[in-house]
């Protein structure tokens, strides 16, 4: 068994696989947190701009965004913390840690991410970084 990219010790087809590949829906915000990690370990640009809230997408940066995710080399994902974001909820917060390697050195991003539920499924809009 592959285990996810996202830390949370499942098969990696039965977690965020089958988030991004649509078989699977994120049920709270923390589940599209974990699969839009994933995304950026596997390079899918189109699952994370999908899952991008379209009044915050950053369309002009697909291009910039898939060249940087496939320059470095992803190690980790820490959950720090979760508000709201469960299945009845129409909005949530993640804070997280991902560490990455880039040019030889390891770096995070610390942010606490801000998610909306619309039309029953979950869109990342916004981040904090910290």
């Amino acid at each position: 068994m592959k285990k996810c990219y996202c830390g949370s010790n499942q098969a990696f087809e039965e977690c965020c696989q089958a988030i991004i590949n649509g078989t699977a829906k994120a049920n709270t915000s923390e589940a599209l947190m974990r699969s839009r990690y994933t995304a950026f370990v596997i390079a899918d640009i189109n699952y994370l701009m999908n899952s991008h809230h379209k009044s915050t997408r950053p369309t002009k940066e697909r291009k910039s965004i898939l060249k940087w995710t496939k320059s470095v080399n992803w190690i980790s994902l820490n959950i720090i913390s979760t508000k709201s974001g469960t299945e009845n909820d129409t909005e949530g917060w993640v804070e997280f840690k991902a560490a990455f390697t880039e040019n030889n050195q390891i770096q995070d991003i610390h942010e606490n991410s801000y998610f909306v539920k619309e039309n029953n499924t979950w869109y990342y809009k916004s981040g904090d970084h910290k």
